[in-house]
């Protein structure tokens, strides 16, 4: 009697309950990329006066990190995509929780320094792949939606409650506490992962050799296109650092399509981002991305130093914007099951621009306005920051998922820094004097509306513009 081989068939979940264990891992994974910022950035002056910490370096525990994370996406998005997604997570909620064990014997700003920067690699292993496990886990569009929604809810909680839960907890804790927190939620992370998704497929990854120069430049790109506008907020326009970081990331950026049009096996198969469904859902992440960082920028300002709100009450202020990206993630998947995938992208993409016309052009005659704005934007971006996800990656070939997700989070983090690095290059040409003083000057006060007003407006036509060729790119597809 012949002997056959049984091959087990893995089934694709029917519904949310069925991968509960997988998705409670995946959105710790998220939690910790939406909380460790918000957190930390509470207990900088605590962590200033402890360490003896310069204004630099406290700037650097908060920018390394971001600068790791963005520049490593790329590269560890290939990684899974070869090596395996699962593999390269649960090595990278190691890395995490090491990083953040190792917060407890810190004694100086540079230790500390270095910890946050374990912690950006870490989370460059976890942060792309978080999506790319969420997409491949399911078969049906509408369960990646919900998937994708859920995971950034959880998210956007952490992001909301961060700084709140900061405050109490430096009020009877050391500040360390606040990343140990990160322990317990990488070993959660770990445990959700490791049980609740099936290991790396081999048939589903690719062996082509890793891109090292590739990575290199790609790297080097993105790391500089995220510091420039660092410097240019903080050095000015006069200085000539931000100018040769800009020359430097464009000089990197040629330099990195030139090698993946000319390489046998690149990093990123350009010919990828041409495909509809990814430049669309590229187009739309970036134009948010850019709404987002600007407006948060100008508001935060305007707040407090135009029209004198104390931090407290400002902080009542973003209220709208908190309560929409929390509550309003029940609103998603009615939203795209009714008018559709793809136009559920552009309409949510057009929301963020309509917000941001909003502010730019009404923010100066009171607050109502500002609020309506940021309604407006963060409801746009509830939606695009799951559907646009979802386009990119239903765009993408099986096997190259991770760094499809990995292009999302990057267009995101660029985006985001060329949004704060315009409104406050703008801030900085037309605003004379130091803008952080108190008792604005007639002439001051007027300036720094003109400002807002001429940030608001260019942001908007670049977002538009953004918006305007995703909307093009997805009837191609169509």
């Amino acid at each position: 009697m012949p002997l056959t081989q049984t091959i087990p068939i893995v089934r694709s979940p029917r519904s949310l309950r069925e991968a509960w264990v997988a998705l409670a891992g995946l959105s710790a994974v998220f939690l910790f990329e939406m909380l460790d910022n918000s957190i930390l950035n509470v207990a900088l002056p605590t962590i200033g006066r402890e360490l003896h910490a310069s204004t630099t370096a406290l700037q650097w525990v908060t920018g390394a990190y971001a600068v790791v994370f963005g520049g490593l996406m790329l590269a560890f998005g290939a990684v899974a995509d070869r090596f395996g997604r699962r593999r390269v997570m649960l090595v990278g909620l190691v890395l995490l929780g090491a990083a953040s064990l190792a917060t407890a014997f810190v004694g100086t700003a540079t230790e500390l320094i270095a910890v946050r920067v374990a912690m950006g690699v870490a989370a460059a292993m976890t942060t792309p792949g978080s999506m790319a496990l969420a997409f491949r886990l399911f078969d049906d569009d509408g369960l990646r939606v919900r998937a994708t929604t859920l995971i950034s809810t959880v998210g956007l909680v952490g992001l909301a409650v961060g700084p709140t839960a900061g405050g109490f907890v430096l009020a009877v804790a050391p500040w360390q506490l606040l990343l140990l927190v990160n322990v317990p939620i990488a070993a959660l992370a770990f445990a959700g992962v490791r049980a609740g998704i099936a290991a790396d497929d081999p048939a589903d990854l690719h062996r082509d050799p890793v891109d090292v120069l590739g990575a290199v430049l790609g790297t080097a790109t993105i790391v500089l296109a995220l510091v420039a506008p660092t410097l240019f907020v903080h050095e000015g326009t006069g200085s000539w650092t931000p100018w040769a970081a800009t020359a430097a990331a464009v000089g990197a950026a040629i330099a990195f399509v030139l090698r993946e049009r000319s390489a046998t096996y690149p990093l990123l198969d350009l010919k990828l981002l041409a495909r509809p469904l990814v430049s669309s859902g590229l187009a739309y992440k970036a134009a948010a991305g850019l709404a987002t960082a600007g407006l948060g920028y100008l508001v935060t300002l305007q707040l407090q130093l135009d029209w004198g709100w104390p931090p407290a009450l400002a902080a009542v202020g973003m209220l709208p914007q908190v309560v929409v990206l929390v509550a309003g993630g029940s609103l998603v998947s009615p939203f795209v099951r009714r008018v559709g995938l793809d136009r559920a992208a552009w309409l949510s993409a057009a929301a963020v621009v309509s917000g941001l016309a909003v502010y730019g052009l009404l923010s100066r005659f009171g607050y109502v306005w500002v609020a309506l704005a940021l309604v407006l934007v963060a409801a746009g971006m509830r939606v695009v920051g799951a559907v646009a996800g979802v386009n990119v990656l239903r765009g993408l070939p099986e096997n190259r998922t991770t760094i499809g997700a990995a292009l999302v989070d990057t267009a995101t983090e660029v985006t985001s820094g060329a949004g704060i690095a315009v409104t406050g290059t703008i801030l900085a040409a037309l605003f004379t004097g130091d803008v952080a003083t108190t008792h604005w000057s007639a002439l001051q006060t007027a300036q720094f509306r003109d400002a807002v007003t001429i940030a608001g407006v260019t942001l908007t036509v670049v977002a538009a513009a953004l918006v305007a060729f995703g909307i093009v790119r997805t009837r191609r597809a169509a």
